[in-house]
This record gives structure tokens, sequence and C-alpha cells, in this order.
């Protein structure tokens, strides 16, 4: 019997030698007709800790290895796209500069209906 071969993308590399892969299919609804999207994690063996999370790979299924896992990976279909890249190795965009405290107006004072008065400058 010929073992199934999947494609789906790495969600997580966490684990030593295990990734978390998730895989996607279209189904058609038994109902209403609209193509919806399921998918499901599979726990595959990445014996060289050589995938990282976002990439697309293949995943083949074997004998079981331990509770959960009894997948390994066999290729890399495609890359992990830049911004996930980015964040895996810490390179996260700066945020962009916010106003500081001394240019934000002042707040009224709380109460009913009463105005802040200004603090008179003492010489």
């Amino acid at each position: 019997m010929p073992k199934r071969v999947l494609t789906g993308t790495v969600v997580s590399d966490k684990g030593d030698k295990t990734v978390v892969v998730r895989v996607e299919r279209r189904v058609k609804h038994p109902l209403y007709g609209k193509i919806i999207k399921l998918s499901k994690k599979y726990h595959a063996h990445d014996e060289g800790n050589a995938f990282k999370s976002g990439e697309q790979v293949r995943i083949q299924e074997c004998a079981p290895i331990s509770k959960l896992k009894s997948w390994t990976v066999l290729e890399r279909v495609g890359a992990a796209p830049a911004e996930v890249a980015e964040m895996i190795e810490g390179d996260v965009p700066a945020k962009p500069a916010t106003e500081t405290k001394a240019a934000k107006p002042a707040k009224e004072a709380k109460g009913k209906g009463k105005k802040a008065e200004p603090e008179a400058a003492e010489a």
C-alpha cells in the first residue's frame, strides 16, 4: 500500500526534531454548496531541524515515531514569505514615532463642569 503524501505549511518548529504542519483542503459544503477550507495539523519528524515556520513542505506517512508523530518531512516546496522570515530572525520592523507626553495637550481637571486653572509661574 502506498504511503500518503501531503503538502502543507509549517506553523511551528519549537520542538526538537519536530515540526507542526497545517494541511488545508477545499471541500464543497454538502447542503449549501459553498467551497470551504478545512485544515488539519500534523506533527512531522524533521531530523536535522532544517525547516522553519512559514515554509511549504511535503510530508509522508510513516510508522509511528511517538504518540503524535507518524509523518516525516520529505522536502521543502516553497520558502517562507519575507515577513515571516524577518520575524523568525528577530528583525521586527520598528514602530512609527508617536507623540511624546510633552507634545500632548493638558487634560482638563476631573469634576462637574469645572475647568482646570492654569498654574501661575512663581518667581
